[in-house]
């Protein structure tokens, strides 16, 4: 690795650089980095200062210097957000603020502190860890400036006094301590390493006392650790010499071990002590008691009974906060004066799984546009829970069901991804539950909402609610006049649902079909531009719409006058092994004017009957083309519309229908008419219909 003179400057201020040169090394290779599933590992000792150069996180990253601020590069690391920090310039993660491990991680052997680091466009989510090393900042203490040791004048050489030992905040050889007692011809040290692999001290008599010649003796106990260099502390021993009473109870054994459930009930036994004497009467009788160097935390939690040195639960036992007691208990004998016996009961808790996973949702991308890719990023999520082990493995699922999936990208983080098509004029926004459930038996479980509105885009055209309008003007309109409004509707939102209006342009006769009518771009009205003669343009037809697939006929028919029939051609005929093989339409009902009556004389009645019929299909005669129809039809006395439309190649059946015409009375007149005009109908009809009248 090599080590470049920037890189020094940065860590060391001028007056430290002579003197740390030789240490700059190491560190700097400590603090190298690894890739591994997608994760960034750098390390920093603990007590950093300011400034001081932890990795190149944006080269590691493989992000170009000049993109970190257009993609808003960011860090977020939960509570410890000002501790690290990035210059956006050289793309250098740094020491911000103080670093303390201890204060970070109390005494756990492993200490890191999680960043996310997260850049947009597209959105990108990196997750670092910065390792910090612990460095020998903090020296043994002991829980009191002065321990007392009363020791009875009787008691035989090699007997053992407990002492309480010293502790130390920092971690691995920097928190092994090892102890020194001051020179005495009475005293030695004793160490030993009991279960739960801590040192435990005790003064060894090594010379039998004598209270009338030395009632007391000074003492002082030093504890150093093991780190470079080392530190030191020390308490002062205060033994007190009694006399008579020459037997202590004595336990079974030194240490007891009981395993106990968190949450407990206050009353619960814990354990029952048994100690005894070997003296006599009141020399003998015992009572037990916790230590006076017994953590009150203790106090707190337990209790004994003097009598029967039962240990009970007084408070409640929370595995998260403590999960092991150590408690110190003398068993007291009342002789005069009383000697003491003493044992350790190291009270473990176990885990219950008594905490519900908690969620949180971060930088979300909303809302989402209903053309958006499959696996883009909608959430970021954390799920944690207290409990341990199986109780606080975490699983997350999502509603069923919906376009979205929930993607694992690193412990207890995962991606709200998309998974599915948006459309959202079916959908236009999704609530989703994310449940996230613990291992533990019986498992607990929390939701957390998250909505996402989908954005419009601009995919569906404008519709008319109908195909096909019939629209009818009286001859010799004022230029200008409103004759019509259409309306159309677009399933879009907002801008995208804004529809404008226009004319499909074609020829009518020699003039186009603008110079007759035109429609308003925004409000759909539909306007004549020029008075319209009936003698010279009976039918007008316009589309602001797309022709529809099949042929369509229509005639306008107007007594005493002559009707044109147009036919406006979009689909195509079909080819028979004879030709073009075309079935005409079948009649349908007429359009009814203004206060018009109705009338159903016998089918194929003759002129002025007020009534035609019309049979095509299969099984009449084949008719001719289109382009043989006669172009005029007179049919006097009738001011009825004819519609005519195509039907289904396989239809069987010959199809009539009424023609709605006239006044109400008018039409009864002409019913009484009907029969006895009947020979001249016909011969009218015959002459108005030329030879292409159908039977």
């Amino acid at each position: 690795m090599e080590i470049k003179q920037e890189v020094f400057d940065m860590v060391f201020t001028p007056e430290d650089r002579l003197g740390k040169q030789c240490l700059l090394l190491p560190f700097l290779l400590l603090a190298a980095w690894k890739v591994g599933s997608g994760q960034l590992h750098y390390s920093v000792p603990e007590e950093a200062k300011h400034g001081t150069f932890v990795g190149r996180i944006a080269q590691d990253l493989g992000l170009q210097l000049a993109e970190l601020v257009p993609r808003l590069f960011r860090m977020a690391s939960k509570n410890h957000e000002d501790l690290l920090e990035v210059n956006l310039q050289n793309g250098i993660l740094f020491v911000n603020s103080r670093i303390d491990r201890e204060e970070l991680c109390g005494r756990s052997a492993e200490c890191s502190i999680h960043l996310e680091v997260i850049v947009d466009r597209p959105l990108q989510v990196f997750h670092v860890d910065v390792e910090v090393r612990d460095i020998n900042d903090n020296p043994p203490l002991f829980p009191v400036e002065e321990q007392r040791v009363l020791i009875y004048e009787s008691r035989l050489p090699d007997s053992v006094f407990p002492l309480e030992g010293a502790s130390d905040a920092d971690v691995g050889s920097n928190s092994i301590l090892t102890y020194k007692l001051s020179s005495s011809e009475y005293f030695g040290l004793d160490v030993k390493i009991n279960s739960d692999d801590n040192k435990q001290i005790g003064l060894i008599l090594r010379k039998s006392l004598d209270r009338e010649d030395a009632p007391a003796h000074n003492l002082f106990l030093t504890a150093t650790d093991g780190g470079k260099p080392e530190l030191t502390g020390s308490v002062h021993l205060l033994v007190t010499v009694l006399d008579v009473n020459d037997n202590a109870p004595t336990f079974e054994q030194p240490e007891y071990e009981v395993r106990i459930f968190e949450n407990a009930g206050n009353g619960t036994t814990v354990i029952r002590l048994n100690a005894s004497d070997r003296d006599e009467g009141a020399n003998g009788a015992i009572s037990y008691s916790f230590n006076s160097l017994v953590a009150a935390i203790v106090i707190d939690h337990f209790s004994i009974d003097r009598n029967t040195g039962e240990i009970v639960i007084r408070g409640n036992l929370d595995f998260e906060q403590v999960n092991l007691y150590k408690i110190r208990v003398d068993a007291t004998d009342k002789g005069h004066p009383p000697m003491a016996g003493h044992c350790t009961v190291l009270v473990r808790i176990l885990d219950k799984n008594d905490n519900v996973p908690e969620i949180t949702l971060t930088s979300l991308s909303l809302p989402v546009r209903e053309d958006a890719q499959f696996g883009t990023v909608i959430a970021l999520i954390s799920v944690n829970d207290l409990d341990s082990r199986v109780n606080g493995q975490v699983t997350c699922s999502l509603t069923p069901h919906v376009p979205f999936k929930l993607v694992s990208t690193f412990k207890n983080y995962y991606s709200l991804v998309l998974d599915g098509t948006l459309d959202r004029e079916s959908v236009s926004a999704y609530e989703l539950v994310v449940t996230a459930r613990d291992g533990g038996s019986p498992s607990l479980w929390a939701t957390a909402s998250v909505s996402v509105e989908v954005a419009d885009v601009n995919d569906n055209a404008p519709a008319f609610a109908q195909s096909e309008h019939t629209v009818f003007v009286k001859e010799n309109n004022p230029p200008g006049c409103h004759i019509f409004t259409v309306s159309a509707r677009d399933a879009d939102a907002q801008e995208n649902a804004l529809v404008s209006y226009s004319l499909v342009e074609r020829r009518v006769g020699e003039r186009a079909l603008s110079s007759y009518v035109s429609v308003h771009a925004e409000s759909g009205k539909v306007y004549a531009l020029q008075p319209l003669d009936h003698e010279e343009l009976e039918l007008l037809q316009f589309q602001p719409r797309q022709p529809n697939p099949d042929w369509r006929y229509s005639a306008s028919l107007r007594a005493g006058m002559h009707s044109s029939v147009h036919l406006e051609e979009a689909g195509i005929l079909r080819a028979g092994p004879g030709g073009p093989d075309q079935q005409w339409p079948t009649v349908s009902s007429a359009t009814p004017e203004p206060e018009a009556g109705e009338v159903s004389p016998p089918v194929g009645a003759g002129v002025n009957s007020n009534s035609w019929t019309f049979k095509y299909g299969p099984g009449n005669p084949k008719q001719s083309g289109p382009g043989e129809l006669p172009d005029k039809f007179i049919i006097p006395g009738s001011p009825a519309i004819i519609s005519i439309r195509q039907e289904p190649t396989n239809n069987q059946i010959d199809k009539s229908d009424f023609i709605t015409f006239g006044k109400k009375e008018e039409t009864k007149k002409k019913k009484k008419k009907k029969k006895g005009n009947k020979t001249q109908e016909k011969k009218e009809k015959g002459n108005s219909t030329t030879d292409n009248s159908d039977q």
